[in-house]
């Protein structure tokens, strides 16, 4: 009994810490963002979510997604391996996608209706490379239980953007002010993750056994080939919003879609994101040491996020378009619109993201891939029954609700719950 107390508490301690970094590093850009709204237009904004998206689906093929298998080998050293396989695999995706974007930037640029993100094309490959980099290493930290590291990361990461984007945003120079924070706030994370593994494994960080990699490479094929297509359907469900309200409607109406989905995910990201981080570590473990072991954790954690999402869930529904015309103005009106219409569905994305880990330790991919198949058929269902913005955001919520219920459903039975 004893014992059950103490790792129910490392447990708690454990997310607090996280939960504590990560709300210290995403109050940054809610604390920012009535000032950014009046540096920057809803043009600029949509622009910006044209970026992160292409930038989101490119990433989702940059580590082969073998940076998710790092938690799961019981010696340290064939973890180490999995880190350096995954950051090899970003090396060549990256400069594959230089390639790409050196010889088709124009034709990519007026195939996406955006002649404003031509110039930023360039930027793509080297914040994917990050962005695949960072990813590995966040696992071997997690791993690894570093979750102070972790937070101290966030924080940086978000501090150092934020400033930039200010920074950026008063020189006037627009949508580029707002992409620029981005590469600098990722690659100053990049960096100081980076540092913090080499501090931790320098030694061991210099020996590589390419036969070890290859047999890595074997042993966690499932997730190339089986969850990269899923990660792929999930991130174009989500990103090909962006893409097709910029070239559907106009840069005007992404740029509110993007800001009323930013401000409520990041109430989401702050929690969900650091109870994930807790939750794989340890549902791996419980799920390798029985059959069914992981069932206790996963009741459990569904409980904290419930609870700790319920209140803000309403308050979204009801109040959201008077928070968003005082804290950034009534231009924004129509944000705040969009923002009552999402609350239900962020509800449910809150408590599914971090309990749908479930499909990688138990290794169902493929029960993942048939959600995420389902999502992106909704998605696009969703434009095609549509005739303006506000009528696609409607079922848009309700696609990403049925998803959701879905992922839940599956995660519960690979937990042992049902």
């Amino acid at each position: 009994m004893i014992r059950f107390y103490k790792w129910r508490s490392e447990y708690t301690r454990n997310i607090v810490t996280l939960v504590t970094g990560t709300a210290l590093a995403q109050a940054i850009p809610i604390a920012i963002t009535p000032i950014l709204t009046r540096l920057y237009s809803p043009a600029d904004f949509g622009t910006y979510a044209l970026f992160i998206s292409i930038v989101s689906m490119a990433s989702v093929f940059t580590t082969g997604r073998y940076e998710l298998a790092i938690l799961l080998p019981k010696s340290d050293k064939h973890a180490l391996h999995l880190l350096k396989l995954s950051c090899f695999i970003t090396a060549m995706v990256s400069f594959f996608c230089l390639l790409i974007v050196v010889l088709f930037n124009e034709n990519i640029a007026h195939v996406l209706g955006d002649s404003d993100i031509s110039k930023w094309l360039y930027l793509m490959p080297f914040t994917i490379f990050l962005s695949g980099v960072y990813q590995s290493v966040t696992f071997w930290l997690n791993r690894k239980k570093e979750y102070k590291c972790l937070a101290i990361n966030r924080i940086t990461q978000s501090g150092s953007a934020g400033a930039s984007n200010l920074a950026f945003g008063f020189l006037k120079m627009g949508s580029m002010g707002l992409v620029l924070g981005q590469v600098i706030g990722q690659l100053i994370a990049t960096c100081t993750a980076l540092f913090s593994v080499w501090n931790m494994e320098g030694k061991l960080f210099k020996k590589t056994s390419f036969l070890a990699l290859y047999a890595l490479l074997k042993r966690y094929q499932k997730f190339p080939k089986v969850d990269v297509p899923s990660a792929l359907l999930n991130v174009a469900s989500h990103q090909l919003i962006h893409v097709l309200f910029n070239t559907l409607f106009n840069a005007t109406i992404a740029g509110y879609f993007y800001l009323a989905q930013r401000i409520l995910t990041i109430p989401v990201s702050v929690l969900s994101s650091a109870v994930l981080s807790v939750f794989q570590e340890q549902a791996s473990r419980d799920y390798k040491a029985r059959p069914g072991g992981a069932k206790k954790i996963y009741i459990r954690t569904f409980k904290k996020l419930f609870i700790m999402s319920f209140l803000p869930a309403i308050i979204g529904c009801l109040y959201a378009e008077e928070i968003f015309i005082l804290a950034f103005g009534d231009e924004w009106r129509n944000a705040g619109v969009y923002a009552e219409i999402l609350s239900p569905m962020l509800f449910l994305q809150f408590i599914s993201s971090p309990l749908s880990f479930m499909f990688y330790i138990g290794e169902k991919q493929e029960l993942n891939l048939f959600c995420q198949g389902l999502l992106l058929a909704l998605v696009m269902f969703s434009f095609l029954l549509s005739s303006d913005a506000e009528q696609v955001i409607q079922l848009l919520t309700l696609s990403f609700s049925v998803f959701y219920l879905t992922q839940l459903f599956f995660s519960s039975k690979i937990a042992g719950v049902i």
